[in-house]
């Protein structure tokens, strides 16, 4: 009997272990990728963006060619264009079924934030997320507070996009390279008594914004609920310069602006002007429509490392109802780092962060996207830190200023007398932010 129930038992374990063997052995949790490595087991990742057609196409390469190096990985794609993906993500968020890797925009990367529907990246980066290769300035335009909600698909910074042909028609030889508001006033009067635009006028809102944090302010206060200065000669010093700039005839007025149906219209392309104010995402485009050379000044100082950012082209997120974190970031770790995927997208999500991944795209630029590169990398060592997202009721505060501005333009209110007139209007709205 003894005998027995010790073969028994034998018997008993030897089967357990196979059993064992045999079922770890099909789980796919020891698959192995290409290169031989050990994969995690099978995992699906559904990721979203919004976009035109060629952006569709690239990503569903990139995604392919993940998955060829990740067996264990399927990524299902959901894409579509700009309105239709906000429609189809909102329920999504409501219903907590949101995709585990998201395309997310400055305008709702707050919002979804706030409400908890996508998280924090801080414990991925350093291990699934390499950022070594990537400034800090960069990677903390995808921080609000201490969280990290968001890594950056590439990044755009503001300068002076102008024809040096134009300006030497109107007797100037070139932008000095460390150039102030003084030296900008004295070139734009020298502009204008030539005949020539000097610019297309500032968009109000972010060049105020850049003026101000050269003074060490901000537009907004950091909590949202007020604005970022208390000191209204700020606004009154700014503005004066850019009704001054209309009285003279160095920037047109809103009218003539409004008559300008394209960018074929811009002054500068039409050689009536000689520069225009606008993000470096913008400075291809106004070029290959100019057909000529068209260079980069940087925005005037003093203190124009205080001024300038790095804003955000866009992030990419994770859903907060993920249950593969760690995967996701994976994923995206591959597409702002890898060479070969880089390749593919050639900079269309903005310049990329990666100083590793900006070297290698440089051979394949054209000679303005060059420029646009080179500026990018200028501006990471000469900024400082994105303010973060813009508040609840921005939208409604920027149609204030701008419709201000136009009347200052035209001589309808004072200067002063607009500085009140928004400081009362602009609180009144970020008043509704206080919890």
């Amino acid at each position: 009997m003894k005998k027995f129930m010790a073969l028994f038992f034998t018997f008993l374990l030897t089967f357990s272990l196979a059993a064992c063997n045999s079922s770890s052995s099909s789980s796919g949790e020891e698959s192995k990728s290409k290169d031989g490595k050990k994969e995690d087991g099978p995992v699906t990742l559904r990721i979203a963006w919004w976009g035109s057609q060629p952006r569709h196409d690239y990503t569903l390469k990139i995604i392919d060619m993940y998955q060829k190096q990740h067996p264990n990985v399927k990524i299902e794609a959901e894409y579509a264009a700009w309105d239709d993906y906000w429609k189809k993500l909102a329920p999504q968020a409501a219903a907590n079924e949101l995709p585990d890797i998201i395309q997310m925009d400055l305008s709702y990367f707050s919002q979804y934030s706030q409400n908890g529907q996508i998280a924090d990246l801080t414990p991925y980066v350093g291990k699934e997320i390499n950022t070594k290769d990537i400034s800090k300035n960069v990677i903390d335009g995808g921080k609000i507070g201490d969280k990290l909600y968001g890594i950056n698909t590439g990044v755009n910074v503001v300068g002076f996009h102008y024809d040096p042909a134009t300006l030497k028609k109107a007797g100037i030889e070139s932008i000095p390279e460390n150039w102030t508001w003084d030296d900008y006033k004295d070139i734009q009067a020298k502009v204008a008594k030539a005949g020539y635009f000097m610019d297309n006028r500032m968009k109000a809102d972010v060049f105020f914004n850049y003026y101000l944090r050269t003074k060490g302010k901000s537009l907004y206060s950091k909590d949202g609920t007020k604005l970022g200065y208390t000191d209204d000669k700020l606004f009154e010093e700014f503005f004066n310069m850019r009704v001054e700039a209309v009285k003279i005839k160095a920037s047109p007025t809103p009218d003539y602006l409004a008559q300008l149906k394209g960018l074929e219209d811009s002054t500068v392309v039409t050689q009536k002007g000689v520069g225009s104010w606008q993000w470096s995402n913008q400075f291809v485009g106004l070029q290959q429509v100019a057909n000529r050379e068209l260079k980069i000044a940087p925005m005037p100082g003093p203190n124009s490392e205080k001024g300038l950012y790095l804003k955000p082209a866009m992030f990419w997120s994770v859903g907060n109802n993920s249950k593969n974190k760690a995967e996701a970031a994976k994923f995206i770790d591959f597409i702002i780092n890898d060479i070969e995927a880089n390749k593919l997208n050639l900079g269309d999500r903005g310049v990329p962060g990666s100083s590793v991944v900006k070297d290698a795209l440089k051979p394949l630029l054209s000679p303005a996207q060059v420029q646009v590169f080179d500026y990018v990398e200028w501006a990471e060592k000469n900024s400082s830190s994105f303010d973060g997202p813009d508040p609840v009721g921005a939208g409604e505060i920027i149609e204030t200023l701008d419709a201000l501005d136009e009347q200052m333009a035209y001589g309808n209110i004072k200067v002063a007398d607009a500085a009140k007139q928004f400081r009362q209007q602009a609180e009144s709205i970020l008043a509704k932010n206080k919890k």
